[in-house]
């Protein structure tokens, strides 16, 4: 049996719903200052690379499943529309079971900017309605500067901001950045980290070991 290929559309971006509450603002930040940089025909270009893959829902809605950050960036920069690879067509479902789908593909993510758990009807419905979550910056910036591996775990660059909640005050993270980074990344290379995705602190282990050799 031949399983169908996604759809490919284009869309409104502020017409766009999000499958998460939070985004971490530093990192969306950086992406619009990436996008600033790019004159007008390298735009265009990477609008008509990037397809952000999506799923139909109730009432003709599309609901984006990953580049929360890229889409409020460009959101915020004034682009109008973008293109979706539509993954499945669940507008036939009743909410409760969508929703009930769609975490079952691991297509939502429904925690607040405390990493509590949160009802799926107080997901925000624009992608600038999203709550500001330090810490999501924090893992997103970790990886970026090698402190663990890009991994195709769905959502685990949450997991780490999960990890670094309860470890770097919230002080720290919102008011020295750069000290809870370096933070960050020593916890990242520890033993308490090992069931992170991602995690490189095995090769930090290893190379410490020849040293003592």
């Amino acid at each position: 049996m031949t399983r169908a290929q996604p759809q490919l559309i284009g869309a409104k971006l502020d017409a766009l719903r999000p499958t998460q509450m939070t985004v971490g603002k530093i990192e969306v930040a950086l992406k619009r200052k990436e996008w600033s940089k790019l004159g007008k025909k390298a735009r265009i270009a990477a609008i008509a690379s990037h397809w952000f893959p999506s799923v139909l829902g109730a009432d003709g809605h599309y609901y984006i499943v990953d580049h929360h950050h890229f889409g409020l960036a460009l959101l915020e920069e004034g682009v109008k529309t973008v293109s979706l690879m539509v993954l499945k067509d669940l507008s036939w479902l009743a909410p409760a079971s969508f929703w009930l789908v769609m975490e079952h593909h691991q297509w939502v993510h429904p925690y607040d900017s405390t990493g509590m758990r949160r009802n799926f009807d107080v997901i925000p419905t624009h992608l600038d309605h999203m709550h500001d979550d330090p810490y999501r910056s924090l893992a997103g910036e970790l990886r970026s500067a090698g402190g663990y591996a890009k991994d195709v775990t769905p959502y685990s660059e949450f997991l780490w901001a999960d990890f670094f909640r309860t470890r770097i005050t919230a002080e720290r993270v919102e008011q020295h950045f750069s000290k809870a980074l370096a933070a960050a990344l020593k916890l990242a290379h520890s033993r308490e980290a090992r069931y992170l995705p991602g995690w490189s602190g095995i090769n930090a282990a290893a190379s410490a070991g020849r040293l003592r050799d």
